[in-house]
């Protein structure tokens, strides 16, 4: 069963076109990583697939037109951590994780114990529990990011969304934080849909990768198949070399542009 389907989906912007005639399945219990150079169309993509953006085409998920649901009934099916939060100055980290409760909740109606526990149980399994009653402000790039990922994971929504969630975090707090996804996934069965720019940390973390080049998908498969040489450098213009290990892909600057660089460096 497909958790998401995107056929003939289109996105512009101001009569310009930034997604054309793109189709996209992911499979429920999957990680598909889409990844493609500046400008493809990828935080579009995610956009319109949660209903933020005008799009034409069709968006399902769970079988269900995104256009046919409302905002409350989309938490439900669809949790999102973005790029770049929006956090209310103050804000302490057991209240924003509460937010993520929102969706179960009528008109002027308080959290019960369930939203509660949920809450704390998901802070717990984060290994963050500790900073309950911290201020988000104070809260270190690593911190604030686990954070943000308990607040979409208390929604309990089967499908997770997020994009380039580790733009922020050094190579330490990004390996750390997607093992975190991962391993939470594997033991809840969720459905992720994630835009990266690591391209190394996209092959390995992904079950399918999907390469996006000018608002189109042109390369969708296993990582070994999509995040290759030829296809790095064609789509990303560049020149890279990738590595095959038992983890995956590994992507590295190629030899010739190291050697073009140090000889003009001397």
């Amino acid at each position: 069963m497909n958790s998401i389907y995107c056929q003939n989906l289109e996105v512009a912007y101001n009569g310009n076109a930034v997604i054309s005639d793109l189709d996209l399945k992911v499979s429920s219990g999957t990680w598909t990583t889409v990844i493609g150079p500046n400008g493809a169309g990828k935080s579009s993509l995610m956009h319109a697939i949660l209903g933020l953006v005008p799009s034409k085409g069709s968006i399902q998920i769970s079988g269900d037109e995104v256009s046919n649901l409302s905002l409350t009934n989309l938490a439900k099916k669809v949790a999102f951590v973005p790029q770049e939060p929006v956090i209310p100055d103050g804000m302490k980290v057991f209240d924003y994780v509460l937010l993520g409760r929102i969706h179960n909740l009528g008109f002027f109606a308080a959290e019960s114990s369930v939203d509660i526990d949920i809450a704390e149980d998901i802070l717990k399994k984060l290994d963050a529990y500790h900073l309950i009653d911290r201020v988000v402000d104070t809260l270190s790039g690593g911190e604030r990011q686990r954070i943000v990922l308990a607040r979409a994971l208390t929604q309990k929504s089967p499908i997770l969304i997020l994009d380039e969630p580790t733009t922020a975090l050094d190579i330490s707090h990004q390996h750390e934080f997607l093992n975190l996804i991962d391993e939470f996934c594997i033991k809840e069965n969720l459905t992720v849909l994630a835009v990266m720019h690591d391209l190394t940390s996209a092959g390995r973390y992904g079950d399918r990768v999907a390469l996006l080049s000018k608002g189109r998908i042109e390369v969708e498969g296993i990582a070994e198949e999509v995040i290759t040489s030829e296809i790095i450098n064609r789509y990303f213009n560049t020149e890279v070399r990738v590595i095959n290990d038992e983890g995956g892909p590994v992507v590295v600057p190629s030899t010739n542009s190291y050697l073009r660089r140090r000889n003009n460096g001397k």
